[in-house]
């Protein structure tokens, strides 16, 4: 039935003829049952262990690319890739490589995908500042901070041989949201600041008065950043397959932290004294037409003056004040209700956080199917053979599966 038995036994035969000889049983009337009475014996090559098929077609033979711990996976096969393509030419009639699972194409649809999340990420966060803000040289700042603060947390990352894997990138992506957060401080300080001088008739220079609300959030801005960057210490004593897997992490928010803390007290304040203006910008080449002269000096005006307004007519707070005010009076009003209701809202949640599943990681969908067959212990190696064939072209019915 397709099965193969193995029978182990001990003895001094010395040569085919001995086995034959061997005695296995009796029939009914007590004569002696050889081997060879029940089989043929003969002296034969290793007994075969294991088979490969591809795509149905027959024996080939296998290989794995085995990569030293440390390495770079996009390196090891780009460089067996080469090796490949060097020995090609050598190879008997007929002979060929056929690459049956490549790593490399998952590495970079990882990448790809997190470097979309990242630019994603990027413009809704600069979009959210540009909206709030409602005043572009305030907004540009934060903005032009996140993809220097991004590049610039490479550079370590390269000096301390970390590569660009799912986890790192990782760090880097939940890192975007909170590296702009010292920008957008310094520069809604210098933004009231500068209000104020306006309203306070433009006594003194701007400079001064900008200079000064940057000196007053800088330090506080800095280790802000670097509390956050501390909060992920912890990580570092993870050891292990934890260790391994969350120490990238780690290492590329803090480095981002880190830098964005820097950035917080060089690059920003820099930009902000350097870019600043108070007074509209008036075109005066004569060669446009008025209309559309005043049209781009009011644009540009725009671009880089912007208008200051003040807290209570700031056309986003204004909006915002209408929605939050009365829901603050409210809650105001009726404060231990709206304690309870809190707190009630927080047990409701306790019977379904019970029954949530965990997972040390979540599943991984590379778009590679790994099939493999269980079959009963003891199944002959040409029967096992024969089983693959028939499931390998009912595999290759299916669109999705390209190799088997």
């Amino acid at each position: 039935s397709g099965a193969e038995y193995m029978v182990r036994g001990r003895g001094y035969a010395t040569s085919v003829e001995d086995f034959e000889k061997i005695v296995v049983g009796t029939d009914q009337n007590g004569t002696p049952i050889l081997v060879r009475h029940v089989g043929t014996v003969a002296l034969g090559p290793d007994i075969r262990r294991g088979l490969a098929d591809f795509d149905g077609q027959g024996d080939v033979v296998g290989g794995t690319v085995i990569m030293r711990y440390g390495e770079n996976a996009l390196n090891v096969i780009n460089r067996v890739k080469a090796k490949l393509q060097e020995i090609e030419p050598s190879l008997p009639e007929g002979v060929k490589v056929e690459v049956t699972y490549d790593r490399s194409e998952l590495i970079l649809e990882a990448i790809k995908n997190l470097k979309e999340k990242l630019i994603e990420e990027m413009l809704i966060v600069s979009l959210v500042i540009l909206i709030f803000l409602w005043h572009f040289p305030s907004a540009i700042i934060p903005i032009v901070t996140i993809p220097i603060a991004v590049l610039l947390s490479f550079i370590p990352l390269y000096g301390l041989r970390l590569t660009s894997n799912i986890m790192s990138l990782s760090g880097i992506a939940i890192s975007i949201g909170v590296l702009v957060d010292g920008a957008i401080v310094e520069v809604e300080n210098a933004y009231k600041r500068l209000e104020q001088w306006i309203e306070g008739g433009r006594k003194g220079d701007y400079h001064a008065i900008r200079l000064k609300a940057l000196k007053e959030v800088g330090p506080s801005v800095f280790f802000s950043l670097l509390v956050i960057a501390v909060a992920f210490m912890p990580i570092f004593t993870l050891v292990d397959q934890e260790g391994r897997l969350f120490k990238p992490l780690a290492w590329a928010k803090n480095l981002a932290m880190a830098i964005a803390a820097i950035l917080a007290v060089t690059l920003d304040p820099a930009m902000r004294m350097l870019f600043t203006r108070m007074e509209p910008i008036r075109l005066s080449a004569r060669w446009i037409p008025g209309i559309v002269r005043g049209w781009a000096s009011k644009l540009a005006t725009t671009v880089a003056v912007g208008t200051y307004y003040p807290e209570e007519k700031h056309p986003v707070s204004k909006v915002l004040f209408r929605i939050y005010e009365p829901a603050c009076r409210f809650v105001l009003r009726h404060r231990l209700a709206t304690i309870v209701t809190a707190v009630t809202l927080v047990l409701t949640t306790i019977p379904v956080y019970l029954r949530l599943g965990s997972e040390f990681m979540p599943p991984l969908r590379e778009g590679s199917l790994l099939y493999m067959p269980t079959t009963l212990p003891g199944i002959s190696v040409t029967e096992a053979a024969s089983l693959m064939q028939k499931q390998d072209q009912v595999l290759k019915s299916f669109p999705e599966v390209e190799r088997v």
